[in-house]
């Protein structure tokens, strides 16, 4: 029985590797991308809050007009 699932996967199974380089690059690829924009979205919004704090504290400051 083992000798014929050898013999099966032999013949049924392609030896060539030579696409899957490149879908496993192209899957870390767009792994590291939603990374890259999950992380854009937390800390702009994050950022903006703060910029937005740190102009209206130094609004009064700067010199008018």
């Amino acid at each position: 029985m083992f000798q014929y699932l050898r013999a099966w996967f032999a013949t049924h199974i392609p030896d060539s590797e030579r696409g899957q380089d490149l879908a496993e690059y192209g899957m870390l690829i767009g792994l590291i991308a939603l990374v890259v924009v999950g992380a854009v979205i937390v800390l702009g919004t994050n950022l903006f809050g703060v910029f937005t704090s740190i102009a209206g504290q130094v609004g009064p400051w700067a010199p008018g007009p």
